[in-house]
């Protein structure tokens, strides 16, 4: 009966469903990274209509998975490569400025999601011409806003 009336309780709460994920360890790690990457997707076009970089990084903490945070970093790098205009640039440079100053993308994370793209850029090119010198200019504004150190900006592929 009682884990019932706590059932109950639960259920009628706001957000009610994201709770009883937490309650039954279905949250955080638990979940796929099909899905993970799904949100991360989802979270970062949300931002790029809304520009809301505290709701962005709200949505971020809630996933409450500080060890798959280089996938945004990933997922942002190559929206910025897959863009054309100055706009995304700009907000996802500003995005991930935030996110670093508010610590809630470690350094070793973003190192991870840039080196992914590092690695990735060959195949990245064929889809996208101009990719190799967007990134170079991308990986420099990061650089100069302090986002990434010297060694992780020397790593950046060029043509």
């Amino acid at each position: 009966r009682a884990a019932l009336d706590r059932a109950t309780v639960l259920l009628s709460m706001t957000k009610g469903g994201k709770r009883i994920d937490n309650v039954w360890g279905s949250g955080g790690g638990q979940q796929s990274v099909k899905h993970l990457i799904k949100e991360i997707d989802m979270l970062l076009k949300e931002y790029l209509l809304s520009g809301d970089v505290l709701e962005a990084e709200r949505c971020l903490q809630e996933l409450e998975v500080p060890h798959f945070h280089h996938e945004l970093v990933y997922e942002a790098v190559v929206m910025v490569l897959e863009s054309t205009g100055e706009k995304t640039f700009k907000m996802l440079l500003d995005l991930l400025k935030s996110l670093w100053k508010s610590s809630v993308i470690t350094v070793d994370q973003m190192k991870r999601g840039y080196e992914r793209v590092y690695s990735e850029i060959p195949d990245i090119n064929l889809d996208v011409p101009h990719s190799y010198s967007v990134l170079e200019r991308f990986v420099e504004e990061c650089f100069q806003a302090g986002i990434i150190s010297k060694p992780l900006r020397d790593l950046c592929p060029s043509r």
